[in-house]
């Protein structure tokens, strides 16, 4: 039994605070489990209206004594309750009140008394700051909100870091027709957090398709691991809300460029997590994936078969902006459609059918038997004539391939096509953008599965090379790597710098070297372009006055696109790696993609394609065409050196020019644990 068993399918359950007030939250809450099966003791200390006026008492009117205390007393009182529950038999507990550490003053204390009773007593806590949890199927529902008590039971899963946003999103499943399996407010996190519940649903018959919403992080690889595992077996939807929550500047770019929400959402993507953007795009996303999930795959292709053109439209341009395949039918298919369909009409995917006819259900199955094809959207306003749900049943094809179908009309309508679809086991959706979202999170799905079926590469030794880490260092560390980077000369003197001029050629950079230095461009410390002694005299003036004592002299790379690649240590989820628009540009444009490592090659490959700016790197306007093996490789291999040396905080190239020779690092920083933290 898992040991949040007690919580959600507990034998028996003491109500502690329970008030024949109506307006008391241990009235509400009392009100809320009497249509619990199992038994409930409700618990005054004034002894009301008949309940128990002591913990124990209560305890012994339950047979084997109660799994879960349900505690409706202020904060001061709440420590206590616990030791007394957990003494009496309790296993878990939910505490709802507020008035902990988010308050200040007392409320500290009181928090830090709740946390030594759960240690002390080894109880399960939900909360505090919650408003509860609810089982439908048990028909277990320990919320203060009235209307839970309509909510009828589903295959979603809800885990909410907010008691309100659970709420709001076990409403919307219902009138999506999905319900929900179980749904919880994680509250304050004192004891039981977001991978506590996703760990417990892995076993849980009841769920089909997990709904996360988050708003902090405080176990990053605790969270990691359990969507990883949940979403080998059962898909996982994720919602992290923060997007203009910047967290703090870290010495580099990189740092700047990875914010809390844009290193979680990436990182629970690579765990196998499909990532939305809002409450609407979740329940579609979860609506959809509760049918069927689409087998592992690089990039499934989609097929459309639509009753009205401007609804077809409307969907297929938003796949598009999705980055989701909708491939040309094969010829087989479309002279099957020439048969069924006026010429008039598009049938190369979407398919138009106009309002389905004689025939529809061959469409269908042609559509979910082209080659192409691994999942299939349907779309249609409802007629009296049609049903939807019903011609895919029809079709047979449903058995083969997933579908999903949208609909739209009068409520009266699509609630029938809802029940319909519910007969013939089929998600539906209402609305062209929903339908759009809910086959984006099938792609999805499978495009992350695919993912994480490779592994992280083997064992990495780190080379010997130790700083301090100045500019020079830091590029015998990535020749050591493999990366290329430009010949270069350390000077220690005015003439040392003349002699690498005359040996590299010119032109050169002249730079200043020191490790304490880590943005030279902002005091000067860089001369570019240097060709003749003259000029390279002024530019060691120039360096001299900017407290410079040793120069870097640099070959000039070929001109190219500039991107800045960078391994560094997150506070929450450990090492990441950053790919994105390179130079100083960087930190305002925050065009990158970001992934956690180690990091498999597959799963760096596909770090460009996330940019907003990745035609730059293929060949734009006669420009450098990317090898993205090679790009892969350099990523991959800076994870794995920061992951082989815990005493390395961060490692950044920026840029990383690409030309038309290839990846050359033109400015390397690496930074130690200690220096970082100082």
């Amino acid at each position: 039994m898992h040991n949040l068993s007690p919580l959600f399918a507990p034998r028996g359950i003491i109500v502690v605070g329970a008030s024949s007030s109506p307006a008391k939250l241990g009235a509400v809450m009392a009100q809320s489990l009497l249509g619990y099966a199992g038994p409930v003791e409700l618990v005054n200390s004034r002894g009301e209206n008949g309940m128990h006026d002591s913990i124990a008492k209560a305890s012994t009117a339950i047979p084997n004594g109660p799994d879960l205390a349900v505690l409706c007393v202020p904060a001061a009182a709440t420590a206590q309750a616990l030791r007394e529950s957990a003494a009496n038999g309790a296993k878990a507990a939910l505490v709802c009140a507020g008035g902990f550490a988010e308050a200040g003053g007392p409320g500290l204390e009181y928090s830090r008394d709740v946390e030594a009773a759960v240690q002390e007593t080894g109880i399960r806590l939900l909360g505090p700051n919650t408003s509860g949890f609810f089982v439908p199927h048990r028909n277990l529902r320990a919320s203060f909100v009235p209307g839970v008590a309509g909510l009828e039971p589903g295959s979603v899963a809800v885990v909410a870091a907010s008691g309100g946003v659970n709420h709001v999103l076990a409403f919307q499943l219902q009138r999506a027709g999905v319900g929900v399996s179980l749904g919880v407010g994680i509250g304050a996190g004192t004891d039981i957090t977001a991978p506590d519940v996703l760990d417990y649903l892995i076993s849980d018959v009841q769920t089909k398709a997990v709904a996360l919403h988050l708003e902090t992080v405080a176990d990053g690889p605790a969270l990691v691991d359990a969507v990883s595992r949940l979403s080998a077996v059962k898909p996982v939807v994720a919602l992290v809300v923060g997007r203009n929550d910047v967290s703090e500047f870290a010495q580099s770019h990189t740092g700047a460029l990875a914010t809390s929400w844009r290193s979680t959402r990436a990182v629970l993507k690579q765990a196998g997590a499909v990532i939305v953007d809002d409450e609407n795009q979740l329940v579609a996303a979860v609506t959809a994936l509760a049918g069927r999930r689409l087998a592992p795959a690089a990039d499934p292709g989609v097929g459309l078969v639509t009753g009205q053109a401007g609804p077809g439209l409307l969907i297929a341009d938003a796949l598009h902006s999705a980055g989701v395949a909708m491939p040309r039918l094969s010829q087989r298919s479309q002279d099957i459609f020439g048969t069924l369909l006026p010429p008039l009409t598009f049938q190369a995917n979407p398919v138009d059918t106009g309002r389905p006819g004689p025939g529809y259900e061959k469409i269908l199955a042609a559509v979910a038997g082209d080659p192409a094809v691994d999942v299939v959207a349907v779309y249609g306003l409802t007629e009296p004539v049609t049903d939807l749900p019903m011609s895919v049943a029809a079709s047979g094809a449903a058995n083969d391939l997933p579908f999903l179908v949208g609909v739209d009309g009068p409520d009266g309508d699509v609630e029938l096509a809802r029940k319909s679809a519910q007969q013939h086991d089929l998600p539906l959706i209402s609305g062209p953008t929903n339908l759009a979202h809910g086959i984006t999170a099938l792609v999805n799905d499978a495009r992350g599965q695919f993912l994480r079926a490779q592994p992280a590469a083997g064992a990495f030794v780190w080379p010997d090379i130790q700083g301090p880490w100045d500019e020079n260092r830091a590029k015998d560390l990535l020749g050591a790597l493999g990366i290329a980077t430009p010949s270069r000369r350390s000077c220690g003197s005015r003439a040392a710098a003349h002699e690498a001029l005359a040996e590299l050629g010119g032109p050169v950079a002249v730079k200043l070297l020191d490790a304490a230095v880590l943005h030279k461009t902002e005091i000067g410390g860089v001369h570019l372009g240097v060709k003749s002694a003259e000029a390279m005299d002024h530019a060691l003036d120039a360096l001299e006055s900017a407290g410079a004592h040793e120069f870097l002299i640099e070959a000039m790379a070929a001109p190219g696109v500039d991107l800045v690649v960078g391994a560094r240590r997150d506070p929450v989820f450990g090492p990441i790696i950053v790919l994105g628009l390179g130079g100083t540009a960087a930190e305002v444009i925050a065009d990158i993609s970001i992934r956690s490592a180690p990091l498999p090659a597959r799963t760096a490959e596909g770090m460009p394609g996330e940019l907003q700016s990745r035609e730059l790197l293929y060949g734009f306007r006669s420009g450098p065409t990317l090898d993205t093996a090679e790009l892969a490789g350099i990523l991959a291999t800076l994870g794995d050196a920061l992951c082989a040396n815990e005493d390395i905080a961060e490692i950044e190239i920026n840029p990383l020019r690409l030309t038309h020779a290839g990846l050359v690092a033109l400015d390397a920083v690496v930074i130690n644990v200690k220096e970082d933290m100082k």
